[in-house]
């Protein structure tokens, strides 16, 4: 197979890698440099990085929604261009420029979760399972025929980052087993139903606001769904905090408001929620190291009663 592999960030970086076992990869496309830090400096994505080392040519356009642009990647005369985490929406004629097209590795089972950030809404949904789908790619967002699928569990520990890292994993082993048969005709698409689909919008700094208006289990999936970006956050007084570890309970908070701290102990802080009681493990305030929830009580004045709430909290 001679291919185009079209990607960005570290998750990405797998797929790149099973790619180049497979086939002849005429060219990597990916984002531009970008700054980043303290020190602003320039960074390239992770799959540049990586293709570099693999020797493979690549490209940072600026523009992809140009005729020569198209027409560049026309001339590359691939059977099929692999598209992961890109960042960017492909017109559709660098959609067709390959001989078989554009197929894309998507972290959810489509059409569960169509979008920017499905690991994300996955978590924070509550789902018990979620996957890879290597699909055909279209105009539309994430709405192609599908290909193939894999499934794992979404375990109760996984947060954003474990469950990304195993949903990279496995869309490398899926495009490693599917692709071939693609290219080989082996493959019969199946279109969406997109009576069943949902949308997985990217992050916004906003949603890592904690809302204590709903259950324990509810906060404890927007915690893990939001780590490491935006991070969940709340306000206690005029502190910000962001939450890094916590674990839900059934515990009746007997008649505390939401967000008010129930008890305090050395394992964790206790907080009412709509149903149920939230245990807060590790915490951050604003300017300060990540701690325990023991060295967060002794030296920060918390007190039974106090009540994290999302008043004043800046995105």
């Amino acid at each position: 197979m001679r291919t185009i592999f079209f990607g960005s960030p570290e998750f990405a970086v797998p797929c790149l890698e099973a790619l180049h076992d497979i086939s002849e990869v005429a060219a990597v496309i990916s984002q531009p440099d970008r700054p980043a830090g303290r020190g602003l400096a320039m960074r390239p994505p992770a799959v540049k990085s990586r293709a570099l080392k693999l020797g493979l040519d690549v490209w940072q356009p600026t523009k992809v929604r140009t005729a020569e642009f198209a027409q560049k990647v026309r001339g590359l005369e691939a059977d099929v261009a692999v598209v992961v985490a890109y960042g960017r929406i492909l017109p559709p004629a660098v959609l067709d420029a390959p001989r078989l097209g554009c197929v894309n590795v998507h972290a959810s089972l489509l059409p569960r979760w169509r979008g920017a950030a499905p690991i994300q809404w996955s978590i924070v949904h509550g789902d018990p399972t979620t996957g890879v789908t290597l699909m055909q790619m279209d105009e539309g967002m994430d709405t192609g025929p599908i290909l193939a699928a894999d499934a794992t569990p979404i375990e109760r520990e996984d947060d954003a980052a474990s469950l990304g890292e195993r949903l990279s994993n496995m869309g490398a082993e899926l495009l490693r087993r599917e692709l071939p048969r693609y290219v080989a005709g082996e493959l019969t698409p199946k279109p969406q139903d997109d009576t069943l689909a949902t949308m997985a919008p990217l992050l916004q700094k906003s949603d890592g606001l904690i809302n204590w208006d709903q259950s324990a289990a509810a906060v404890h999936n927007q915690i893990r769904g939001m780590n490491p970006w935006p991070g969940a956050y709340t306000v206690l007084g005029e502190r910000r905090i962001k939450v890094h570890r916590a674990v839900p309970s059934t515990l009746d908070p007997e008649g505390a408001s939401p967000g008010e701290i129930t008890a305090l102990d050395s394992e964790g802080i206790l907080v009412a929620c709509t149903h149920g009681t939230l245990e807060i493990q590790e915490l951050q305030e604003s300017g300060r190291k990540r701690v325990d929830a023991r060295a967060f009580i002794s030296g920060r004045g918390v007190a039974v009663g106090d009540r994290f709430t999302n008043e004043g909290a800046e995105p």
